[in-house]
């Protein structure tokens, strides 16, 4: 078909549609960014910009560098680089080439990223030095990687290196690519389950594109401001400048809201996608700055559902016509299904204390959603009778072109979440929910966190909300705890900042008034306060349930209470602080004396301050919500007898 034709548009892959907005607006700004680390006069981070023809220059000499090094079509590489400007001229460049980026979270931990590099078996890695000495230090996960490339620099020459190997090459037209070709690997975060490959493929990536476009932009929101890099992706294959904001986008509850405002009014920026964790903090900002944003019309949030809190501090502080979207999506399939927050805090605002869930919104623009009957074996073909009808819960699942078609080389996960419907595949997201009869989808909590009792299965957010409405309440957790189809209701509670813990007594007495009052969450009899929930790194805010499981059994048992033994063990490294500080005082003075002194010290100071790192990760296993520091004191105090023992008969129990 004509290169300039209507159905050549349709199909074109992002490269393309980038490399046209270049070609038509070339001096038009793309990016942008932080100028390093420089600053103005007046002390703000300073910022520089490329216009489109010098980002579609950068991004096809780095195509050329890359090939230079190896890299083709097809190629899967590790792409180990910080969000920000240069991950978005690498991903552009990779795109253009052909090759695959493959790319994993490094919150899910070092283990279990290297276990999924290796799985997908790359072929070349790009990242910052650091990524590389990891690669040195565990060369089997890299064992297939026969191309290295090196950016990131801290003097900036990585990237520039790259782009000057491949400047000198000539002209390097993009690649030709169709629809259904692998774009892009991208792991799920595991914190639901174990992380999984997902194929993007170049249709796929485009069908994201056009449903975030059709759902969320208009012709006049040119500026966007981009704490997730793949939403910087869709703005420039939209012709919109992006702002990338001085921040760690790898942390993106640590932002700083003041530095977040002031790329907004500097730029003048239209829209913004965030998560709520990087929302809250800046919308509390704003609250108290008390400054204005008329600019920004726009504000996506995703990663977790967008609290009623949240939409009406944010609408507070933007202009009557901006729109507050909280977007429903996975790695599988992104978006799903949209809210707009005038819509969810009208008539949808009483339904979470209700006891119906959270309100997801419409299916985006493209995005066809049904709800199946909720079980956890493979489901291979769609049959008539499959659905379950409106208003019933069910597993939500998603067909569309924004709809990965399948996991990189999982069989064994295709069949556990892919339906297949003639050509077509459904999406099983594990997500239970119901539709209502406008066609809204409601949220009532992961398929894999149901708690089976022997009367039935209580899903947790559903429940949860319901308890939620208490004024002393930041949030709530429900757990299951015993055998599926047998197990106890337990909800865990962390109480709103300032609220005394003296006050529980009180508050669970209300929390069971308020459970006692619905159906659903009236056989809940067991509630725990606790300090601070586990969450996923990746979007701060997913509550690891798993762990709380463990964790209330372990209150309700008291199988981790410490023993006779315990105790007689923890007093060891005591005995060894109290000779530590004696010494000086004894009235002898003998060289076995002194050599056990500087042992002891060795022990009870270096040894115990190498245990710190591994006490925080059992800790995060332990889930008791304890801070890093406190963490830290003990460890320095007891060393591992205080944590060890505990998380070994964690462990046993849960075999």
């Amino acid at each position: 078909m004509p290169a300039g034709s209507p159905q050549a548009h349709q199909q074109a892959s992002l490269a393309r549609l980038f490399a046209r907005h270049a070609a038509r607006t070339p001096d038009a700004p793309a990016v942008i960014h932080p100028d390093g680390d420089r600053k103005e006069a007046s002390g703000r981070a300073a910022y520089a910009s490329l216009d489109y023809a010098e980002l579609a220059s950068r991004v096809a000499a780095c195509a050329a560098g890359l090939e230079a090094h190896g890299i083709r079509r097809g190629t899967r590489a590790a792409l180990l680089v910080p969000p920000g400007g240069d991950l978005l001229t690498l991903v552009f460049a990779m795109m253009h080439l052909g090759a695959v980026p493959v790319v994993v979270d490094p919150g899910m931990g070092l283990v279990r990223m290297l276990d999924c590099l290796q799985r997908v078996g790359i072929e070349a890695f790009i990242g910052v030095p650091a990524a590389h000495v990891l690669r040195r230090l565990r060369p089997r996960a890299f064992a297939g990687v026969r191309a290295r490339v090196t950016v990131g620099r801290k003097d900036g020459s990585g990237l520039t290196e790259l782009i000057a190997l491949g400047a000198g090459r000539g002209d390097f037209p993009a690649a030709e690519t169709g629809p259904d070709d692998l774009a892009l690997i991208g792991y799920t975060t595991g914190s639901t389950g174990p992380a999984k490959p997902v194929e993007l493929t170049v249709g796929m990536l485009r069908g994201m594109a056009d449903s975030v476009e059709e759902g969320h932009f208009t012709s006049e929101l040119t500026t966007t401001l981009v704490t997730m890099p793949l939403m910087g992706v869709f703005d420039l294959v939209a012709g919109r400048t992006v702002v990338v904001p001085k921040m760690d986008m790898a942390r993106v509850g640590a932002a700083d809201p003041a530095a977040l405002t002031d790329a907004i009014r500097r730029f003048s920026v239209n829209a913004m996608f965030a998560s709520p964790a990087l929302l809250a903090p800046l919308a509390t900002h704003l609250v108290g700055d008390g400054t204005p944003l008329p600019s920004l019309r726009l504000v996506i949030s995703g990663g977790a559902p967008v609290s009623p809190a949240l939409m009406r501090e944010l609408r507070t502080v933007l202009v009557d016509e901006a729109r507050v979207y909280s977007t429903y999506g996975a790695t599988e399939a992104l978006p799903m299904a949209l809210l707009e927050s005038r819509e969810a805090l009208g008539e949808l605002a009483d339904g979470p204390a209700a006891g119906l869930g959270v309100c997801l919104g419409r299916p985006a623009p493209g995005i066809t959603l049904r709800t199946i009957g909720v079980s956890d074996g493979p489901v291979p073909r769609w049959t008539a009778g499959l659905a379950t009808a409106p208003g019933e819960p069910g597993e939500i699942v998603a067909r569309g072109p924004a709809v990965s078609p399948r996991y990189f080389r999982s069989p064994r996960a295709d069949a556990e979440h892919k339906i297949q419907d003639g050509e077509e595949r459904w999406h099983r997201t594990g997500d239970v929910g119901w539709i209502d009869e406008e066609g809204r989808i409601w949220f009532c909590g992961r398929k894999s966190h149901r708690v089976r009792t022997a009367d039935g299965d209580l899903y947790t957010v559903r429940c949860e909300n319901v308890f939620n409405a208490h004024p002393r309440v930041q949030r709530t957790a429900l757990v299951g705890v015993g055998p599926h189809g047998e197990q106890r209701p337990v909800l865990c509670v962390e109480l709103a900042p300032g609220t005394d813990p003296g006050q529980w007594p009180r508050i669970e007495a209300e929390l069971r008034d308020l459970g006692a009052k619905n159906p659903m969450t009236k056989p809940i009899a067991h509630f725990l306060p606790h300090p601070g929930f586990p969450v996923d790194i990746r979007h701060n805010a997913k509550i690891r349930r798993e762990l709380l499981a463990g964790w209330a059994e372990d209150q309700i048992t008291g199988r981790l209470r410490p023993t006779a033994g315990d105790l007689a063990l923890r007093a060891v490294p005591l005995a060894g602080w109290a000779y530590l500080v004696a010494w000086p005082f004894l009235p002898w003075a003998h060289p076995v004396l002194t050599t056990l002194w500087w042992v002891d010290l060795f022990l009870s100071v270096v040894v115990h301050a190498a245990q710190v790192p591994a006490a925080l990760r059992a800790e995060q296993e332990l889930a008791t919500g304890r801070t890093p520091r406190a963490t830290a004191a003990l460890t320095m105090l007891f060393g591992a007898t205080w944590w060890r023992t505990a998380l070994r008969r964690r462990k046993a129990a849960s075999a």
